[in-house]
């Protein structure tokens, strides 16, 4: 279930985080990086199920890796030098983003799709 629908995840570790920690800006970050993993999976799954392929995860996944190169490689020119710790975070969410908007594009689309086949 917590795959199906990535806000679940988002809302017990935020609401923990909350609990246990009183830092709201790192219980934000902290419950986008967790929500990230749940998210990819997600949309690479309604992508597969919507374009009938199984290609999904592999093209969110090298979509991530082009994203990185590029994030570099500007981080390179503009600094001299890469911090992997900060280009991995920057990417991971940069990727909640990205995934949250095709989560709620795909499942627009899913249920039309379903909606037009029961018809």
């Amino acid at each position: 279930m917590l795959s199906v629908i990535p806000i679940v995840p988002f809302l017990i570790v935020y609401f923990a985080g909350i609990g246990l920690r009183h830092d709201k800006r790192k219980t934000m970050m902290m419950a986008m990086d967790i929500t990230t993993l749940f998210l990819l999976l997600s949309v690479s799954g309604l992508f597969n199920i919507i374009f009938d392929s199984s290609f999904g995860f592999f093209l969110i996944l090298l979509i991530v890796l082009i994203s990185a190169g590029l994030i570099g490689g500007a981080q390179n020119r503009l600094k001299g030098g890469v911090d992997g710790k900060r280009l991995l975070r920057a990417v991971w969410r940069l990727s909640f983003f990205f995934l949250g908007v095709g989560y709620v594009l795909f499942m627009v689309v899913g249920l039309i799709q379903y909606i037009s086949q029961a018809m």
